[in-house]
Formats: structure tokens, sequence, C-alpha cells
């Protein structure tokens, strides 16, 4: 009678620390923007409803410009994008030299 010896082989994985994990869709820690962006917006609205006297629409409008600006900054910067896209963008934007050290600069920036 021969008896088969079955182990169980554990290994170690990383796939969880690969993950930030997500909250309402949207990846890692960007939800955080979402909801400073939603702050920000429901401080505008009442120092403009109640302190400043504006109409409710004048007040709501304003009060969603920060909320949009965040959403913008989320989905056409962060979301989805490699790490460093929305820095590297700036970079790029303010020192007209990309991803490469060695790229001529055209334009010196007058705080640089």
């Amino acid at each position: 009678m021969s008896t088969t010896k079955h182990e169980l082989r554990l290994t170690d994985t990383n796939a969880a620390s690969d993950s930030k994990g997500r909250t309402w869709g949207l990846e890692g820690g960007l939800f955080w923007w979402l909801i400073g962006g939603i702050g920000a917006g429901i401080g505008v609205f009442f120092v403009l409803l109640v302190e400043m006297d504006e109409s409710l629409t004048t007040s709501f409008l304003a009060a969603l410009v920060p909320v949009l600006l965040c959403l913008a900054y989320i989905f056409a910067l962060r979301h989805h994008k490699p790490p460093g896209y929305d820095r590297d963008l700036f970079e790029y934007l303010v020192t007209d030299r990309g991803f490469t050290p060695e790229a001529p600069c055209h334009f010196t920036h007058p705080l640089l």
C-alpha cells in the first residue's frame, strides 16, 4: 500500500501591494481630491450666500467651480494615468524640457 504525500505549496505574492485600492471607482487616494473640491464648494457657497448676500443661483454656480476643477484634475491628469503624469506634464509646460534632460530650453521661466 503506497501513500502519496500531497504538499500544499505556498508562495508569496505582491499582488496586494501593487494596488492602492479603489473608492467610488477612483484609484488610490483620488477621492480625497473630490472630497476637498466638494468641501471647498460648500465653503464658497455659504460664504457667498450668507456673508456676501448673493443670490442662490450665483452662490451655487460659484460653488461648482472648485468641484469642477477637482474633477478636471482627477480625470484629465490622474485617473488611469501613469504615476507622475501630472507632474511631468506641468514640468513640460513650465520648462519645455519634457522627459529628456538634454533637450534645449528655449524658454526660461522668470521665477526659476
